[in-house]
């Protein structure tokens, strides 16, 4: 199994990471052509969460980029990269929302929404460019983005490790459960 740092498209070279503030990066949309990387990330960010191992790693790389190529073509997936700003090829982290439809809810007592919800999904950067503001760059994009699509509901799901970065820019615990397991 490949690390991360032996991937085309995600790899570590010269004095990199810069020591500058998140102004040292640039954040562009995914493309079709961008769904590999994605995916790598994705398993990669499960591999890290110790959820992923194995011959595991490689069927979800390769189950989720088919998927991804599909859902950024349709426009269900929206994915955002980060390169630093000197080095638009190399790509060291990423994030994304899924888009869904729900039925129309409350959004405050007198406003009903109009039944979209984004799940922000895949946030992952490279291990040596992590503690650069890279993840909290790509999140506050997500949410300017979904704040003019005038989405219902922005969710995630967050590692320990994830849970301070979203807490600082107002996301809240919820009520949600999870039924654990296959049903």
């Amino acid at each position: 199994m490949q690390r991360a740092e032996e991937k085309e498209g995600c790899i570590y070279s010269g004095d990199y990471p810069p020591s500058g503030l998140a102004s040292a990066f640039k954040i562009r949309r995914a493309t079709v052509r961008d769904a590999a990387v994605i995916a790598w990330h994705r398993a990669r960010m499960f591999q890290d969460m110790g959820d992923v191992s194995g011959d595991a790693f490689e069927v979800l790389r390769t189950k989720a980029q088919a998927r991804l190529e599909h859902w950024i073509d349709s426009g269900d997936y929206i994915g955002w990269l980060a390169t630093p700003a000197d080095k638009p090829e190399t790509i060291v982290g990423g994030a994304g929302i899924q888009l869904q439809s729900i039925l129309p809810r409350p959004i405050a007592a007198s406003t009903i929404g109009e039944g979209r919800q984004g799940t922000i999904i895949n946030v992952f950067t490279e291990p040596q460019w992590r503690r650069h503001g890279v993840a909290r760059l790509l999140i506050r994009e997500i949410v300017a983005w979904s704040r003019s699509e005038r989405l219902d509901r922005l969710v995630l799901h967050a590692s320990g490790q994830g849970r301070p970065i979203y807490e600082r820019l107002g996301f809240v615990a919820s009520n949600e459960m999870l039924l654990a397991g296959r049903h």
